[in-house]
This record gives C-alpha cells, sequence and structure tokens, in this order.
C-alpha cells in the first residue's frame, strides 16, 4: 500500500569532493561549493513555488553535512525551521571503502574503471558496501516510516537516491548491480518519490 502523503526526494548540491572528482561515500563534512548553494537555493525555489513558503513538510536528511547544508538553504527558503529536521544514517550514501578521498583518476588507475559502463552506477569499492546492504538499510527506512503523516522532504546523495527512489517506485533490480534503481538525478535535483519533479 503506497504511503499517504507525498515524498519529495533531493540529491545535495555539489560538494568540494564533487568538484575535485573525488569519491566521498561515507566522509560526513565535505561542504557544498558555490555552485552547490545555488543548486540548493534553485531546487527550495522549485518547491515554493507550488507549495508555498510555510509548506506542511516534514524534513528528514542523511545525517552528513552536505545533506544537512543542503536542508538548511531549503529550509531558510521555505521558512521552515531546520531544528525540526530528522535525520538517519540509513540515507546516507554507498560507502566506498578504501577509495574514499581518492580521486575517480586514481581509482580507475589502481582498481580500472570505478562505475558500470552504462549505469552510472558506482561498482563496489574494495572494502565498501555491497548494494544489497545499501538496499536492505533504506528498505528498512522506508518501512519504518511508511507511517509518517502527510508530505515530506528527504535529502539524500546520487546512488543511495537513485536506489531509494527504485524501491520506492518498485521498480525491477538492475543489471548489475542487482537492485531497484532509478534514473540518475543531476545535483540539487528534487522529484517526487514517482521520480517526476514536482509540478
Amino acid at each position: 500500500m503506497a504511503r499517504a502523503g507525498r515524498d519529495y526526494i533531493l540529491r545535495h548540491g555539489e560538494t568540494v569532493f564533487n568538484a575535485a572528482r573525488r569519491f566521498q561515500g561515507e566522509h560526513v563534512h565535505t561542504p557544498l561549493t558555490l555552485a552547490g548553494v545555488a543548486q540548493a537555493d534553485a531546487a527550495a525555489r522549485t518547491l515554493r513555488d507550488p507549495l508555498g513558503p510555510r509548506p506542511a513538510l516534514t524534513l528528514w536528511a542523511s545525517p552528513t553535512g552536505r545533506a544537512l547544508q543542503t536542508l538548511a538553504t531549503i529550509a531558510e527558503r521555505l521558512d521552515l525551521d531546520w531544528h525540526a529536521a530528522r535525520t538517519d544514517g540509513r540515507l546516507c550514501e554507498l560507502d566506498t571503502g578504501a577509495w574514499g578521498g581518492m580521486t575517480y583518476a586514481e581509482v580507475a588507475e589502481r582498481d580500472g574503471p570505478p562505475a558500470w559502463p552504462g549505469t552510472g552506477l558506482l561498482r563496489p569499492a574494495p572494502g565498501g558496501e555491497s548494494y544489497a546492504d545499501l538496499a536492505a538499510r533504506l528498505g528498512g527506512w522506508l518501512a519504518d516510516t511508511h507511517d509518517d503523516p502527510g508530505d515530506r522532504l528527504v535529502v539524500t546523495h546520487g546512488i543511495a537516491g537513485r536506489v531509494l527512489r527504485g524501491l520506492m517506485t518498485g521498480l525491477p533490480p538492475l543489471l548489475p548491480p542487482g537492485v531497484p534503481a532509478a534514473a540518475g538525478l543531476p545535483q540539487g535535483s528534487v522529484v517526487l518519490g514517482t521520480g517526476h519533479a514536482p509540478a
């Protein structure tokens, strides 16, 4: 049964690691660039147009600095209380293990192409998290919050957001990685849990 309420899923804005093409994965403090702040502000305006000021939204975020900084910009633009936001570690990005902090070029030189061709999804990193484990923790969050009342905004990450939306919409497993994954989103993008941009 579908949840009673709409879910707006937002990918955090660009960070200093994104700009340098570094793997951040489980790194918790990677601040937004000026472009990332502008992306968060644009996403907030996209939400404010149909929802108006002070919309009835429950705020959720990954506890990483980049997600919380993105949410702070959005909360300010929407006249919502950032301090009322809920965080959950299950909304964090795929753990990139030994690749954390390395550049894409360094990983490619040492371990081969970091992504599966044609998917935009990273291969599991040495010592990193499996997609099955990622899907399990995101699925657990969805199950535990299914009865949340009303609409909510969820600020998460690139790969985690794809798998979250894949689970929410009942997509078949993508091979690889063997779990549901929706299409990728540019940084700072916001969509309904159905995968459509807010009207």
